[in-house]
């Protein structure tokens, strides 16, 4: 079936690629939500096929395939999510990580510009932060350290090619420590507040990379998906690049410690070695964000309790593991 663009009138068709991921088919929801006729796009390799509501026209390619190109033909709006996005990952597989996180966006940013797509948005990173002094960061900040900070910053530095040469509408968001349901688990370094709650759910000894001291700014995912509704047909956030933030950081024993309460046990993490090429602490400045009529409303304490609440939901439906009993 061919996508069609809508009557004037009518909501605009967007796609996403990256679709079933964490954050993609947290967007999908919502869009569909609210009537939004919707393309997926992933290639599977990281997403979950089951996680992309059933609304979703889905189609398995890869983001740096030339199907992009007839398949971005009759789109309105694109959110560009797909990357490979684990930085130990990304440390060890530089070639491959600047092959899909640089090439791959170029590939999406070209058939957009050949489908004459109103607008893209696009995902870039807070780790673009990593060797700042500065915080809160503010979006002119510039300091990538890792593999996968500097494929981020790349991207970035192509949009503003873009936007300046070929009269592209982007909007590129930098997101800090986004969680909530969907949080991707299967990671080979999950992110830590999925790890602390499978751990301690499943009586598994709990891990804490380094001494717990990082802090880290955290959003909810309900937060981000009101700040991506603005961003289809708000004129104030074109051309520009936003921290995507609570405006507050958390030390890792913190949250840690507050998984810990709601879920009213008491049990010492182990310590391991660090992990190479992650900033100390992060905190975005928002007012930019802010600026434009955005503000985060969801508590940490609320965020933590729905995820212990997905975490019991996957374990009970068979997706985790118990630990030893």
């Amino acid at each position: 079936m061919k996508v069609t663009k809508n009557m004037i009138g009518s909501k605009p068709t967007v796609l996403i690629t990256g679709v079933a991921g964490f954050v993609g088919s947290n967007l999908a929801d919502r869009l569909v939500r609210e009537g939004y006729p919707v393309v997926g796009v992933d290639d599977l390799s990281a997403g979950i096929l089951e996680q992309v509501p059933k609304e979703v026209r889905f189609e398995k390619i890869d983001i740096r395939c030339k199907q992009m190109f007839s398949l971005l033909e009759n789109i309105d709006i694109v959110f560009h999510f797909a990357a490979r996005n684990c930085i130990p990952d990304c440390q060890l597989y530089p070639y491959e990580t600047a092959d899909v996180n640089i090439m791959g966006t170029l590939n999406i940013f070209e058939a957009a510009r050949k489908a004459r797509v109103k607008r893209v948005i696009y995902a870039e990173s807070s780790a673009i932060y990593e060797g700042t002094t500065t915080l809160p960061t503010p979006e002119t900040d510039f300091s990538p350290q890792s593999f996968y900070a500097i494929s981020k910053a790349c991207d970035h530095l192509f949009a503003g090619a873009y936007q300046a040469f070929l009269g592209m509408k982007m909007v590129g968001l930098r997101y800090l420590n986004v969680y909530g349901p969907r949080q991707d688990y299967r990671r080979s370094t999950p992110p830590v507040m999925s790890a602390f709650m499978i751990k301690l759910l499943t009586n598994q000894e709990p891990l804490i990379f380094g001494d717990g001291s990082k802090r880290r700014d955290f959003i909810h995912v309900d937060d981000v998906n009101d700040f991506h509704m603005l961003c289809i047909d708000s004129e104030q956030v074109v051309n520009k690049v936003f921290n995507l933030g609570s405006g507050q950081n958390h030390s890792i024993r913190e949250i840690y410690d507050m998984a810990c309460e709601i879920l009213g046990v008491k049990v010492e993490p182990k310590l391991l070695p660090d992990v190479p090429g992650e900033a100390r602490a992060n905190l975005g400045d928002i007012s930019q964000a802010r600026s434009v009529g955005w503000e985060p409303r969801i508590d940490l304490k609320d965020g933590l309790e729905g995820m212990v609440e997905y975490i019991r939901a996957e374990i009970a439906a068979g997706n985790i593991s118990p630990g030893p009993a």
